[in-house]
């Protein structure tokens, strides 16, 4: 896969690349942010139809998220978000988004540094940049998708457009999966109280039941398979369901730092992660997961600054895919804590919120400066303030046990 970075001018115009004088191509458009399997989806139909149309396969992926600029403009006057800032809210880096779309098989990833400028244009204006530069023959979106100023572009519209100029087709794919749900209006991340995978508040409840709940929490339907319910469902602990709605486990990535070393006291040496935690933090507590060791340092940018000024890359991921491989001697099972040690907290002042993870293995490893993936697979328990070290030993013991039990 070839990805291409883009940056608008001030006027919101792109510089799109000719990618072939002969050869069309079939385009998706969005932030894919989650990589979930209504993403997978569009993305597979792409490669399918251009495939058969022997056509390039071409993914526009807005980097940063759309809601991010807006939200940001709409709380600081119209100004757009500084250079560099941290997204909180986004699901997955730029670099697992790159690293799915190009195992899907895409021929181009073309990277939109996204800005209200350039959301200010018209998507009739928009997809006749596509047509014109990108020789954009066929469209294929999710049936909720929506672009160009005002979110006016709707799959309606499009087709409407479509059909009236004839210069493209549209297809939508039904990217919903099993129907909509209910989401908390503004879900904020609940802690468990309990250990365990948390069920669904809404498993057995009556109509009346559902309809009392959604008022409650002022709940918004949302698609089963979208990133507002990963999110909701991360930010509750749920991870077997968020992951179900992924396709593959949750998961973040970051540099393993230096700690307070307090693990290694009592017997439980944790790879701690910097504060630059790339990917959506679920909601603290203890996890069962994975460990991957993904190797040297590198930044999140690296590969979008390689691309930078418009220079085509090769992207290769074979790299990092072999370390994350179900069998790859770099990946070990692993007891994860988020939060902020309240056992020790008082003692040593420092509240801060920490991802660690412990690896299950006789090996000693030595993952400082290393860059590595935290996956999620099942909620344990919350943090709990234990009464001594060896209360807490011997909690950590059980997870490790329950972890070994889970990632079998």
């Amino acid at each position: 896969m070839k990805t291409i970075t883009l940056t608008p001018d001030a006027s919101g115009m792109v510089d799109w690349p000719t990618l072939s004088n002969d050869k069309k191509s079939v385009v998706t458009i969005g932030s894919f942010d989650g990589m979930h399997q209504g993403h997978q989806a569009v993305i597979r139909r792409v490669v399918e139809v251009a495939k058969k149309e022997q056509s390039f396969s071409v993914v526009v992926l807005f980097d940063p998220r759309p809601a991010l600029v807006h939200g940001y403009a709409a709380k600081n006057g119209g100004q757009e978000p500084p250079t560099g800032m941290a997204d909180t809210q986004a699901l997955t880096s730029m670099q697992e988004r790159l690293r799915t779309i190009n195992k899907l098989g895409v021929d181009y990833t073309l990277i939109v540094h996204y800005t209200l400028a350039f959301a200010a244009k018209s998507y009739r204006f928009f997809l006749g940049q596509m047509v014109g530069k990108l020789g954009m023959r066929a469209l294929v979106l999710g049936s909720d998708a929506a672009m160009g100023a005002n979110r006016a572009g709707d799959v309606k519209a499009i087709e409407d457009l479509a059909l009236a100029t004839g210069v493209f087709q549209l297809e939508v794919v039904d990217d919903r999966g099993p129907g909509e749900t209910r989401v908390p209006a503004n879900a904020q991340p609940v802690t468990p109280t309990g250990h365990g995978e948390p069920a669904d508040p809404l498993e057995g409840a009556s109509k009346a039941e559902r309809r009392a709940w959604s008022k409650k929490n002022q709940a918004k339907l949302v698609r089963v398979w979208s990133s507002t319910n990963v999110r909701y469902l991360l930010g509750r602990g749920r991870i077997k369901d968020a992951d179900a709605i992924l396709g593959h486990p949750h998961a973040v990535e970051g540099i393993v730092v230096h700690g307070e070393e307090r693990g290694r006291t009592i017997g439980f040496p944790t790879a701690n992660l910097s504060d630059n935690v790339a990917g959506y933090l679920p909601v603290d507590g203890v996890y069962a997961g994975w460990l991957v060791d993904l190797g040297a340092k590198t930044t999140e940018s690296d590969h979008a600054e390689a691309a930078s000024d418009g220079i085509s890359q090769q992207f290769d991921s074979s790299f990092v895919d072999a370390r994350l491989a179900d069998h790859s001697p770099y990946r070990w099972p692993a007891a994860i804590s988020i939060g902020t040690k309240p056992t020790f907290n008082e003692a040593t002042g420092m509240n801060e919120r920490v991802v660690e993870a412990y690896a299950i293995t006789d090996d000693w490893l030595d993952l400082y400066d290393h860059q590595v993936r935290v996956e999620f697979v099942g909620f344990l328990r919350p943090q709990i303030k234990f009464d001594s070290a060896q209360d807490l030993v011997d909690e950590l013991k059980r997870n490790v046990e329950e972890t070994k039990r889970i990632t079998a």
